[in-house]
């Protein structure tokens, strides 16, 4: 019987997947709001986000990574390279870009001419929150960099590809877990359980332009300005809600990630930025959501911010408006909201 129900399942494994793939094939117009999922590669991992957790991934890891060297990849692992590769997607063919994640939200993300400089400044936006963190270049890392990257401790680096020299200075630590991102798509969908069942929602794919900027404020933001704010509305978008990100000259200075208010959250970013060293004046400000009240403009102007984006909607939104106004500050609405909760 033991022998029966174990084959069994084998057999039934793979004619309920053909189902599943043909169902899906001929609803991909989800006109039977129905979720079938059916994937076929499966992994036990050590344990799950706590040790007295049981962990699986079901995926097909290779398809995505070449991992070159390091330890076994964890549950906690997995979701930080899932949101690393998110989040540099954003900022795929751009110039040298860093970032540096710890549980899921960006502590630190440079665009720089090169690749050492950009890490660089990206440790310096966090260089406490960097430790374990998770690594990720929208370029080859050289020796340079690797160099840098080395003086820290951390879990996993994440690029499209490593020179020679590089490599082997990053397998001087036998933990460390080195991965090169392949050409992949990636899912149109995103799924997590609720309550006795599942969420399914299209993934969020807009990214901020400069063609969805609303000016709404007699000052009109630079050139360099609208650079920044839209660098920062890409970190704000795949940072826990709710977030306030400041940035200045391309560089993250600081987050306020996952607050119940969104003041907090403001102020939270001010104190971490000021705490490693940011010069806030000319910084610029981004919201995930509109703004109900003018508080939180207030609260900028005061640390030296001097320009704003943010994606609008509330029927208060004139008074953040006004208070711009009266102080000098640039704010554009984008008509985009994006929480990440």
């Amino acid at each position: 019987l033991k022998d029966r129900k174990r084959f069994a399942a084998k057999s039934f494994n793979i004619s309920s997947h053909y189902d599943t793939a043909i169902f899906n094939y001929f609803n991909a117009e989800n006109e039977e709001v129905v979720y079938k999922a059916s994937i076929t590669e499966g992994k036990k991992l050590r344990y799950g986000e706590n040790p007295h957790q049981e962990g699986f991934f079901f995926g097909d890891f290779d398809a995505m990574f070449d991992k070159l060297h390091g330890k076994e990849l964890s549950y906690n692992n997995l979701l930080d390279v899932d949101a690393a590769v998110n989040l540099m997607n954003e900022f795929k063919g751009e110039a040298p870009t860093f970032a540096i994640l710890k549980h899921n939200n960006a502590c630190g993300l440079a665009q720089r001419e090169t690749l050492h400089q950009a890490y660089v400044d990206a440790l310096a936006g966090d260089p406490v929150s960097a430790f374990g963190g998770i690594l990720i270049s929208n370029t080859t890392i050289d020796a340079s960099t690797a160099e840098e990257i080395h003086k820290l401790f951390c879990e996993v680096v994440i690029a499209p590809a490593f020179d020679a020299d590089a490599l082997e200075i990053l397998k001087g630590k036998k933990n460390r877990i080195l991965l090169i991102q392949k050409e992949t798509e990636q899912p149109n969908k995103t799924v997590r359980t609720c309550l006795n069942g599942v969420l399914v929602q299209d993934k969020d794919a807009k990214t901020d332009a400069a063609e969805d900027l609303k000016e709404v404020t007699s000052e009109k933001p630079s050139a360099s300005q609208i650079e920044d704010l839209l660098f920062a509305s890409k970190i704000c978008k795949h940072t826990k809600s709710n977030t306030i990100v400041l940035a200045k000259g391309k560089q993250l200075c600081a987050s306020g990630t996952g607050q119940t208010s969104r003041v907090d959250a403001l102020r939270q970013a001010i104190e971490k930025a000021k705490s490693f060293n940011f010069d806030l004046e000319g910084a610029v400000m981004a919201s995930d959501a509109f703004f109900p009240f003018p508080d939180c403009v207030e609260i900028a102007d005061n640390a030296g911010i001097k320009s704003v984006i943010q994606p609008g909607g509330s029927i208060k939104d004139e008074l953040s408006v006004e208070y711009c106004n009266k102080n000098n500050i640039s704010m554009v609405m984008t008509g985009t909201r994006h929480f990440k909760h």
